[in-house]
């Protein structure tokens, strides 16, 4: 995390890189809401061929992005959160709203995705 209040403050964003272990593919599990907050994600270091399939929406009303290599994604705050890749990749995250806080998060069962 770069900007974050334990790394370096700021009024209400949050940033960060995520790069995924090898043979990793899920960036976030369990899906999950975060309401008072809105997330945008810039994927990379995908090979032309890969693909991050971005899912958002509602649980209950899922849609899905196909991502490649420097794509952007804005998810909005009522959105799930969650996404997996086809091959290696990265993202640069950013988050932003109400609160700075993680405890708020709401999980999601895959189960109960549709």
């Amino acid at each position: 995390m770069y900007i974050h209040p334990e790394v370096a403050p700021s009024c209400l964003l949050l940033m960060g890189i995520t790069d995924l272990a090898p043979g990793s593919v899920w960036n976030t599990m369990p899906p999950h809401l975060h309401e008072r907050r809105m997330e945008a994600y810039c994927y990379f270091d995908l090979a032309e061929a890969d693909r991050v399939i971005h899912l958002m929406g509602r649980p209950d009303k899922t849609r899905h992005l196909m991502a490649a290599d420097g794509d952007v994604v804005l998810s909005p705050a009522w959105s799930i959160h969650m996404g997996a890749g086809t091959g290696p990749y990265a993202f640069v995250w950013g988050m932003t709203g109400e609160n700075q806080a993680y405890t708020d998060v709401d999980p999601v069962a895959v189960k109960d995705l549709r």
